[in-house]
């Protein structure tokens, strides 16, 4: 015969915040009764139900936090467009290991190559194990931190910069950024010095970096001193391959015909 449901249990599940055994205890009920199931292994199936309910509703939140544009994978990587990139290098970046050690990445290559692809699924893959992300843009940093300071809120924007394990910026060169915003990038690389570990994607090889702050070498130099010093260099040559299908000039001559 069926049990009919518990108020009180039900009550003081939710008052618990346990919703997955709310939901499943009776369903499970009946089904450790079928297979004769032990009362400490009906117990570990709602518990491991609810603890897999939890990772997931975790998981989800530091997603939305990360505030990745779009959902990438490294599956989903198309190897065979890049002219040069070293897949090994980039596969061993998926095992984390540089978080844990406070290591940056750095992606070098023109537009259209990928680098903001697989940014974003080390991103993605470092919300799955546990980390804390967040996904800007350099523009992005500069224009909210100088909002900050304004408002007298410089401190508490640049922790949200400073605190997160993984901090992926991207985009840094394709605008030029003057000596306010170079300073202010500074102190967010400075801050997070062997504290975190930053991502980064560029256009710029690093002798040209200068032009992107005003040809300021100082800054350059103590900005790029920090953020090289622990760093993995991810270099990736070819053409775009959002231009693939307009692209109709060969990559050799054609040889002429008598």
């Amino acid at each position: 015969m069926k049990s009919e449901p518990k108020p009180l249990l039900d009550d003081q599940l939710a008052t618990l915040q346990l919703a997955y055994l709310r939901e499943h205890y009776q369903a499970l009920a009946a089904q450790a009764a079928a297979k004769q199931m032990s009362h400490v292994d009906y117990l570990g199936e709602l518990v491991e139900g609810e603890v897999h309910r939890r990772e997931q509703r975790s998981l989800q939140r530091r997603v939305r936090a990360a505030r990745v544009p779009v959902a990438k994978s490294l599956d989903c990587f198309d190897w065979s467009w890049p002219k040069k990139i070293n897949r090994a290098q980039v596969q061993n970046l998926f095992r984390l290991a540089f978080v844990a050690e406070h290591h940056n990445v750095v992606f070098v290559s023109n537009v259209g190559l990928g680098k903001t692809h697989l940014m974003s699924a080390l991103a993605l893959a470092a919300c799955e194990r546990g980390h804390c992300v967040r996904f800007t843009t350099a523009v992005e940093i500069i224009n909210t931190l100088g909002a900050a300071q304004r408002l007298g809120s410089f401190k508490s924007m640049l922790g949200k910069y400073v605190r997160p394990a993984v901090l992926a910026i991207d985009e840094l060169g394709y605008l030029p950024i003057d000596k306010a915003g170079g300073d202010t990038l500074f102190q967010v690389i400075s801050q997070r010095y062997e504290r975190g570990s930053t991502l980064v994607t560029t256009n710029r090889i690093f002798r040209r970096w200068a032009e992107i702050f005003n040809n300021d070498s100082t800054l350059t130099t103590a900005l790029l001193d920090r953020l090289l010093h622990h760093c993995e260099v991810v270099t990736i040559e070819g053409k775009s391959y959002r231009m693939k299908d307009k692209i109709d000039e060969p990559d050799e001559p054609p040889t002429s015909s008598r």
